[in-house]
């Protein structure tokens, strides 16, 4: 059965809290900078309501299964294009992983971001996750500026 992608609500709150967390424990063995006792990366509310953002979830029977957001940013001045699309918040819960479910959130986030008027649109991903760049370079998206940093 394929999962309706819908736009978060305020009633989605407790599914999406748990997903965020989920996501910071995913996260901090892939990034020693991230402090041990985050809880948030961002806030949810300016993503629902706001005129430059979209979170979506995929829904099957009931469950959330999947979620991210696409926000309009403003990019370099030296840049060909003004704004792009930026897109993050892609979780799936591990029991639900392997369907395809992020591929379609993220499909649907980029339709979200074309729509906008927007033809750059980027995220971001930890090198050392294969999976995740897999499942993004699938859906179009390819390497592009590595990020470094100075570890001692």
């Amino acid at each position: 059965m394929k999962p309706r992608i819908r736009k978060a609500t305020y009633e989605d709150m407790e599914v999406l809290q748990t997903f965020k967390m989920g996501l910071i424990a995913a996260e901090l063995p892939m990034d020693p900078t991230i402090h041990p006792s985050t809880t948030s990366y961002y806030e949810f509310k300016p993503l629902i309501d706001g005129p430059n953002s979209t979170l979506l979830v995929a829904e099957l029977d009931g469950d959330i299964v999947a979620s991210g957001y696409a926000k309009i940013l403003e990019d370099r001045k030296y840049l060909k294009h003004t704004h792009y699309g930026y897109l993050g918040f892609m979780f799936v819960p591990e029991k639900h992983r392997g369907n395809g479910y992020n591929g379609m959130v993220t499909e649907a986030l980029i339709a979200w971001c074309r729509a906008q008027g927007l033809a750059e649109i980027r995220l971001d991903v930890y090198s050392v996750n294969a999976a995740a760049i897999r499942a993004y370079e699938k859906a179009g998206f390819k390497p592009h500026l590595l990020n470094m940093r100075y570890d001692p």
